[in-house]
């Protein structure tokens, strides 16, 4: 069960966006978040922003190479809630497999997407969506709560 969450003061700025599953799409889901993040005051080069784009990354790279249904994209949407200090990631595939963190052997090139995610986001977890699929989330703190 999930904690309640609190309505913030101050509005959340989102961004929603359908990628084809492709690493080209992948690709540009990473460089939008990046400008969007930008958009939203985090430039490039601080924490809030490297730490939300690496966490992007590993989560469209996962739709691409394992949530891909031939025929269906996938859909990245970002919410920055500033009162809270909160970048929160949704990306939603339409495989109905549940993402598995793995500990690859030190010799393997791949494997540690979601290690990393572990390590990065604040908090993550995966939910149902409506339709086939499923929405894998994470939480990024940016430093810069208003409370």
């Amino acid at each position: 069960m999930q904690a309640p969450r609190t309505q913030s003061p101050t509005p959340a700025h989102t961004f929603t966006q359908r990628f084809s599953a492709t690493r080209r799409g992948a690709r540009l889901a990473r460089l939008l978040a990046a400008h969007q993040l930008t958009e939203w005051g985090h430039p490039h080069g601080t924490e809030a922003h490297d730490t939300v784009v690496l966490v992007v990354a590993e989560l469209v790279a996962n739709a691409v190479l394992h949530g891909r249904v031939p025929g269906r994209d996938f859909a990245l949407s970002l919410s920055c809630d500033a009162g809270r200090g909160i970048v929160r990631i949704e990306v939603t595939d339409t495989h109905p497999a549940l993402p598995a963190r793995k500990a690859p052997g030190t010799d393997e090139d791949g494997g540690r997407g979601l290690l990393l995610v572990d390590a990065l986001a604040a908090d993550w977890g995966v939910r149902d969506r409506l339709g086939p699929g499923k929405t894998v989330w994470a939480e990024c703190t940016t430093g810069t709560s208003r409370i």
